[in-house]
């Protein structure tokens, strides 16, 4: 029975650490956590999202100067998300504006 609790915790504690990261929710600490996104980048993300939520990926492009799709994709991939949704590049071929 004991070694099936620790399996479980396990897999509780592993699911809890691929959680994915809302950046419309982030704070700074949980943007400061991703690898790729330093305290500058951090700051601009959290002062133009206090302009206005973030829609789409491509909008976050749009909006956030030196992030680009290959960074998009390291992000993504450690559990960014916009409004829930993983990065794609098909979200950022049009023109770089978010789609409708």
């Amino acid at each position: 029975m004991r070694p099936l609790l620790s399996v479980l915790l396990s897999l509780l504690l592993a699911g809890q650490a691929l959680a994915a990261i809302e950046i419309n929710q982030a704070t700074e600490a949980d943007l400061d956590g991703l690898r790729g996104l330093g305290p500058a980048t951090t700051r601009h993300i959290l002062a133009e999202r206090e302009k206005a939520a973030f829609r789409t990926w491509a909008e976050l492009l749009a909006r956030i100067k030196g992030l680009g799709p290959v960074k998009a994709r390291e992000l993504s991939a450690q559990g960014l998300r916009v409004n829930g949704e993983a990065f794609s590049t098909r979200q950022t071929e049009v023109g770089g504006q978010a789609s409708p």
